[in-house]
């Protein structure tokens, strides 16, 4: 493997960790500079370059495990709370899975025709258009009072409503982040709650799709390609874990529309400089 393709890996697992959980779509923005810089497709093979760009989605999904663990082991009854957060709701393991289960249902049986057809720059611009005017009605139509002010405040009812448009998000450049942080904006979660259900719904959701994406393309990871794939998760990791900070600060600040905005600006630049 040559050094063009561990840069390759490596500028590709720095775009994933900046943009895995700002509602610009990271695969979207990993597509765009992929098509433009590098080729993938043709440095290795569609089925590669396509499962490397699922796969180290999961090293910025790890960053959200090693800053919420805490969390995790709570709801996973490995750590028990006591005091009077105990006497508090607390967000629930069957909350998340009802979250996740429209996502995972439609995800498996749409998988390959995704992969086949979904994973080009103009699909992207459609779904970056497409996903900023959600955001910015989000904004806009949102309760001005918040009846949902933490992660933990959730009921299976908003669950299950993110959840179902989150499927959205399975369009390349629609953002996944951008489908449930509005989604959750608009049935009156805070924007840092709604971000917080979208991190926590992010990690077996890309969890599995990395795992199933593995396994069908299990023939096509030969040891030479191995590198390529270590490169991009380890940086997407590492970028993740500041970017993820941060945005949790930002997003509660600016709220959806500045981001919106920018999803709009880029999908008119891609469009008319390379389309």
């Amino acid at each position: 493997m040559d050094w063009w393709e561990l840069f390759a890996a490596l500028v590709l697992g720095v775009v994933e960790g900046l943009t895995e959980f700002a509602p610009v779509s990271s695969t979207g923005h990993m597509i765009i500079v992929d098509d433009w810089l590098f080729k993938t497709k043709e440095m290795f093979s569609p089925e590669v370059a396509n499962t490397f760009k699922v796969v180290i989605q999961f090293g910025s999904i790890l960053a959200v495990v090693v800053l919420m663990w805490e969390r995790f082991m709570t709801m996973l009854g490995l750590k028990k709370v006591t005091g009077e957060q105990a006497l508090q709701p607390r967000l629930k393991l069957t909350q998340v899975i009802v979250g996740i289960l429209p996502f995972g249902v439609l995800g498996f049986i749409f998988e390959d025709f995704i992969d086949t057809y979904l994973f080009s720059t103009q699909t992207v611009v459609i779904g970056l258009v497409l996903g900023a005017f959600l955001m910015i009605a989000a904004d806009l139509l949102a309760p001005r009072v918040k009846k949902v002010e933490t992660v933990d405040q959730v009921t299976y009812k908003q669950a299950l409503t993110i959840g179902l448009v989150q499927c959205l998000a399975m369009w390349p450049g629609f953002s996944r982040s951008g489908s449930t942080i509005s989604a959750g904006v608009l049935l009156g979660l805070s924007h840092r709650a709604a971000a917080d259900f979208t991190f926590i719904m992010a990690v077996p959701i890309i969890g599995g799709a990395s795992f199933l994406s593995l396994v069908k393309s299990w023939d096509a990871i030969t040891a030479d390609v191995i590198p390529f794939f270590v490169v991009g998760f380890i940086s997407a990791f590492l970028v993740a874990l500041v970017s993820i900070r941060f945005f949790l600060k930002l997003i509660n600040r600016i709220k959806l529309i500045p981001l919106a905005i920018y999803r709009i600006v880029l999908a008119a630049v891609i469009y008319f400089v390379f389309l």
